[in-house]
């Protein structure tokens, strides 16, 4: 039977009490992206959906795989995942992008882990595409977030974007990952380059933070030194080549939008 909060199961005349898991998942315009995405959490007791106003068919393809839909505005990364996760009601709950996807060998290893464990979190390991390969090195090498959690452990900051999670307790790792299809094209990366910079310029703004010309040169330069040839991104072949520049281009750009929002504000 499914109660409110876990699945009973009896093997051998005992009572197994299973952890019923929540999946949150933020959207706009991701038709191209969500059902491969919810096919592949589709394991999952419950998935949660908050929009933000789609003008393509995300929603109506989101309504094939849960019914628990909200449709809002925008108030950044960290207060809209904030959102889905007080709409949550599994006991663990694991919080994605539209273009993400578990893995299989991920979804063996969470079902195993949070019916045995004395963590309140998990680490996973994230497999990162750009322009349709695999990134090993570069900025995105190791790259790892806490992003499985008990609903009760666990909020999310109010921040714009590179919103962070916040888990009380320990918090354990686990082996398989989650695959990232974080840049298809380069239309995308253009387009999200542009996007991150404003909200980060935005975000140090309000954090107090300053931006020069000196600031965005010095920056992007020491991004594309560290991306290519301190975490090896040249191992990655051109991809890697255009992921450093494409780092860089973000930090000198945020720098030079923090630079003019300031002069705006005096």
């Amino acid at each position: 039977m499914v109660g409110a909060r876990y699945t009973a199961f009896f093997f051998n005349k005992s009572l197994v009490f299973m952890p019923l898991l929540s999946v949150i998942i933020i959207t706009k315009n991701e038709a191209h992206n969500i059902e491969d995405c919810l096919q592949s959490v589709a394991f999952a007791d419950e998935i949660v959906i908050v929009d933000s106003g789609s003008t393509d068919n995300t929603v109506e393809i989101v309504r094939q795989y849960t019914d628990k839909i909200l449709v809002t505005d925008w108030p950044g990364y960290g207060a809209q995942k904030q959102r889905a996760l007080e709409l949550a009601t599994g006991d663990w709950v694991l919080s994605l992008d539209a273009d993400e996807r578990v893995t299989p060998e991920l979804k063996a290893e969470i079902l195993k882990n949070i019916s045995h464990t004395d963590h309140n979190g998990f680490d996973i390991q994230f497999s990162s595409e750009y322009c349709g390969k695999t990134i090993r090195f570069g900025d995105w090498w190791n790259d790892h977030q806490a992003v499985l959690f008990k609903r009760s452990e666990g909020h999310f900051e109010s921040l714009l974007v590179h919103e962070r999670i916040e888990i009380k307790g320990s918090i354990g790792k686990l082996k398989g990952k989650i695959h990232h299809i974080a840049f298809p094209n380069l239309q995308t990366v253009l387009k999200k380059m542009n996007d991150y910079s404003t909200w980060s310029a935005e975000q140090k703004a309000s954090q107090g933070k300053t931006g020069s010309l000196c600031k965005a040169i010095s920056h992007g330069l020491f991004a594309f030194f560290r991306g290519y040839i301190l975490r090896l991104g040249f191992l990655d072949g051109k991809e890697g080549f255009l992921l450093a520049v494409s780092n860089a281009e973000g930090t000198y750009y945020r720098y030079l939008k923090l630079m003019y929002l300031m002069a705006a504000q005096k």
